[in-house]
């Protein structure tokens, strides 16, 4: 079991995430983005636009997703 923060994971704060898998700890934190989407969370807000800015340069996104899976794999 590794644990990544959100933070760790492009989001805003230090909430963790325990998973046996990059997949599922992508989900974990997918799943609290958008439940701070729907709070209004201005710092997750902030994060999320980082975020999207990335998804618009070419490649960008994989490069990030691929560096997120290396520090995963990582972790002891």
């Amino acid at each position: 079991m590794k644990t990544m923060t959100c933070k760790d994971l492009g989001g805003a704060c230090d909430l963790e995430f325990q998973a046996n898998s990059f997949e599922e700890i992508a989900e974990m934190s997918k799943k609290h983005g958008m439940e701070m989407f729907q709070k209004k969370d201005g710092a997750h807000l902030k994060a999320m636009q980082e975020m999207r800015a990335l998804m618009n340069a070419p490649g960008a996104m994989e490069a990030w997703y691929d560096s997120k899976r290396k520090e995963f794999e990582a972790l002891p």
